[in-house]
């Protein structure tokens, strides 16, 4: 179950001047997508069946939906959304050279900060999507990005994150030690813990699956494997009274702006 926020409290509120250059992140920045191979243009298409198997079901039916994806890179996101018949989708990346391949493509991304355009436009989006892990900021940086999404997202507006999933016994260390700019992790509870705290409401955790592959025959080996795997570290949770669902490498949350 996900903790839910507290209504009678103060909405949570940016602790600090609000600069993408003075976060903790220093290698992979927040505002900046780092999950691209690097044969950039490969990715398009491997990264859309990931992205309609886990994304496009938490979307809004409304086509006209204003969305931003925050951190888009090369525009991988963006292009599925515009595929899928989304017509008013932005983009911004804070890398130029990433930003270059999204406008080859016609893609609508630009060069922006992340922190800095959701501070400067409030009460605008219908749907923000951050497209680098969240645990790329510390716990306080992200309270502090959620708060500012809140303030652009409109009344019931929907916030879709990412972080890396820690529940795992084979990975979850590893999630957290293989990058100097990953600061935490998470699993199914303390990432709607932040999205609680962060003022969110009808929180909701989803898995995001790797092995979406369908075309592929390997793809199936792999699901066969990791669900034999999955199944016997959720019994060994049960055997220590804890009760972990999402073992998936990534989890996302999503959460809607109640102001």
């Amino acid at each position: 179950m996900v903790a839910s926020a507290d209504k009678t409290r103060e909405p949570a509120r940016p602790t600090h001047a609000v600069s993408s250059d003075t976060l903790s992140a220093r290698l992979e920045p927040f505002d900046s997508f780092w999950q691209a191979p690097d044969d950039i243009d490969s990715g398009y298409d491997k990264f859309d069946a990931y992205y309609k198997a886990n994304y496009l079901p938490l979307l809004p039916a409304n086509r006209k939906a204003n969305i931003l994806v925050v951190s888009c890179g090369p525009g991988y996101l963006v292009k599925t959304l515009a595929e899928a018949g989304y017509t008013n989708v932005l983009g911004i990346d804070s890398f130029p050279d990433k930003i270059a391949y999204a406008e080859q493509r016609g893609l609508n991304c630009r060069v922006e900060r992340g922190f800095e355009h959701v501070a400067s436009h409030p009460d605008t989006y219908d749907v923000i999507v951050a497209e680098q892990e969240l645990n790329h900021l510390t716990i306080q940086e992200s309270l502090d990005f959620l708060a500012l999404c809140r303030q652009s997202l409109h009344k019931n507006g929907l916030l879709i994150v990412y972080a890396m999933n820690g529940a795992h016994p084979l990975y979850g260390a590893e999630n957290l030690a293989h990058n100097i700019d990953h600061f935490y992790t998470v699993t199914e509870f303390s990432l709607g813990q932040i999205m609680s705290a962060g003022g969110f409401e009808e929180v909701k955790i989803h898995p995001l699956r790797l092995y979406v592959f369908w075309k592929n025959p390997l793809n199936y080996v792999g699901l066969a494997i990791t669900f034999l795997i999955d199944s016997a570290v959720k019994v060994m949770f049960k055997l220590y009274a804890k009760n972990v669902k999402v073992l998936t490498k990534k989890i996302a949350a999503s959460g809607r702006n109640p102001a």
